[in-house]
């Protein structure tokens, strides 16, 4: 079987935004992290403090930096967009796209949050499209979050759901710029929730998106690609997840705003058989 390096990003999401914030959790990522190999770690803050991580860690090898959300255009009147441009100079080598919260697919109720007030959010799958080939132009990886509601788990349609977002991210994405994308599969009802798909269902919808991949593409590249689980991954749990055929990591909320917690996590995947 085909050897994917494990990849565990954290997704601080409206956290640890300030300077001195972010600059002590970096710091002890960072060191916690030390002697790590065999895994690749991402960690993706607020956009307010992407150059001051930037700087703190001018080009780390074992701690890579992310971007929560990326616009299409480079340029022009799109007030309080971030272009994929501006995410490199940031130091940006990842970026989030297609996030449930982006969409407005919440797992965890939100009273305050109407029908009028959720097209704030407004990501489709065509936005999701887009932002992934601006992406990729500019050289960034780009992380195509997909997964189901729970009302769509309950009604049996989380396959279809699935596949029609992977369909829809990756409309004129070649085969060769595959080898670029990663995949994260969070069941929108197991984040923020403490709830956990089971360790066999989280693979098996897994390997629902690699099924839709050989389809789109063929078989030997969608091998290649890999398929994060982001439905509260923790330490008590990340190692039967991560030893799962078709997980080959874990795209981290809460738990990666605790350095212990995040490094545990990315030393379970870094210990992973080869």
């Amino acid at each position: 079987m085909l050897k994917r390096t494990p990849l565990i990003a954290g997704n601080w999401k409206m956290n640890k935004g300030t300077a001195a914030e972010a600059t002590a959790l970096i710091g002890e990522v960072l060191s916690k992290s030390e002697g790590i190999s065999g895994a690749e770690i991402v960690v993706c803050p607020p956009s307010t403090v992407l150059y001051t991580l930037k700087g703190i860690l001018g080009g780390s090898e074992r701690v890579a930096l992310g971007a929560q959300d990326v616009y299409w255009k480079s340029a022009g009147a799109y007030t309080g967009q971030l272009s994929p441009e501006m995410l490199a100079d940031a130091g940006v080598s990842y970026v989030l796209i297609g996030h449930s919260e982006r969409r407005g697919r919440f797992g965890v109720a939100e009273p305050d949050f109407t029908e009028g007030i959720l097209k704030h959010f407004g990501e489709t799958d065509a936005s999701v499209n887009r932002k992934a080939v601006a992406a990729l132009a500019a050289n960034l990886k780009p992380v195509i979050c997909v997964g189901e509601t729970l009302s769509e788990r309950e009604e049996g349609t989380t396959d279809g759901v699935i596949q029609a977002q992977v369909e829809g991210a990756l409309d004129g994405i070649s085969t060769t710029q595959m080898t670029h994308i990663v995949f994260a599969y969070e069941p929108v009802w197991a984040i923020g929730t403490g709830k956990t798909c089971s360790s066999d269902e989280a693979d098996r919808v897994c390997g629902v998106i690699r099924a839709a991949l050989s389809d789109l593409y063929d078989a030997e590249t969608a091998g290649t690609v890999r398929i994060l689980y982001g439905g509260s991954m923790k330490p008590d749990n990340a190692s039967e997840l991560l030893v799962q055929p078709n997980i080959d990591g874990g795209l981290i909320g809460g738990a990666s705003l605790k350095a212990g917690d995040f490094i545990a996590i990315a030393k379970a995947a870094a210990s992973l058989p080869s």
